[in-house]
């Protein structure tokens, strides 16, 4: 199996069988969580205007994410997992506009499939890809975060359960995400904004049943969940 790791939101991908974009703190754990919650799909915006003007459109959807890692005034929710916890997403279609984890998403589109994961799906993430795809495939992991050792981390320890059909690092992963620079903001008294509840979760690794796939729909991208 090929499989090459990249770091950035807008890295030159060439074309691939399968990429997987990372965001562990914390797009694509809302989202993991989102559709825990129940939520349908998940439609990704490029831009703040762009997510808004979706919203005038389909103004039942639900506006969701953060721009440097803040919330967005006018926005439905932010990108906190914990607050994710308290809000009734049954059946519900959320916009999401992220700093890193969708523009990588939007970038990463030149693949034949197109996958989402942050540290709570990575595992499942990983062994559906061997299942479904196959070992002889190319497969390119796109760590979101341009500096971030978090979801580098993150796409080491799928490229390792990739190569090798199992992987111990799953406990010194965790230990990465937590130190990371993106996550000390979280234990960081002075900024009540984040939450370090939100790196907890992003720590728990879930015994999921589902995958989050990126699909397009009359040039519009989404996730969407992909039970297994």
């Amino acid at each position: 199996m090929a499989v090459k790791l990249y770091q950035g939101h807008s890295p030159h991908l060439p074309y691939a069988e399968v990429n997987v974009v990372i965001d562990v703190i914390r797009a694509f754990t809302f989202a993991h969580y989102a559709f825990i919650k129940g939520a349908k799909e998940i439609l990704l915006a490029g831009t703040t205007d762009s997510a808004f003007q979706m919203k005038e459109v389909y103004p039942e959807y639900m506006l969701a994410g953060e721009k440097n890692g803040l919330h967005i005034a006018g926005f439905d929710l932010d990108n906190s997992p914990v607050n994710l916890l308290k809000a009734d997403l049954k059946g519900k279609t959320l916009i999401q506009m992220t700093t890193n984890g969708v523009q990588a998403a939007i970038n990463a589109l030149n693949a034949k499939h197109v996958l989402v994961t942050g540290f709570t799906n990575a595992r499942t993430t990983a062994e559906h890809i061997l299942k479904a795809y196959g070992a002889d495939q190319r497969i390119q992991i796109i760590a979101s975060h341009p500096t971030g050792d978090e979801d580098l981390a993150c796409a080491e320890y799928m490229k390792d359960i990739l190569e090798n059909g199992g992987s111990p690092l799953a406990a010194q992963t965790a230990s990465r995400i937590r130190t990371s620079e993106a996550a000390h903001k979280f234990y960081n008294i002075h900024k009540p904004e984040f939450r370090s509840g939100d790196i907890e979760l992003c720590l728990d690794e879930l015994n999921s049943t589902f995958v989050m796939k990126v699909s397009q729909t009359n040039n519009l991208p989404r996730i969407v969940r992909v039970d297994l």
